[in-house]
């Protein structure tokens, strides 16, 4: 289902990414789930999105993600 805010999305993402980052990873999922909405692995595929998403613009380093210059 589509976030509403961050505070509806999984511990994962809100408790490891900085708040840029999880706006990043909201907007994509909800994006990449009504993209996929009539594929029956929408909600993976979204995750899957989104992550990337957040990985081209932030990189982990160590247990911290950093913004990628």
């Amino acid at each position: 289902m589509p976030y509403s805010s961050d505070a509806d999305m999984p511990a994962l993402v809100r408790d490891h990414l900085p708040q840029h980052a999880q706006d990043i990873y909201r907007a994509a999922f909800n994006a990449a789930y009504e993209e996929y909405a009539a594929d029956v692995r929408h909600e993976g595929i979204a995750h899957r999105v989104a992550w990337a998403t957040v990985k081209r613009c932030y990189m982990k380093d160590g247990n911290e993600w950093i913004v990628r210059l």
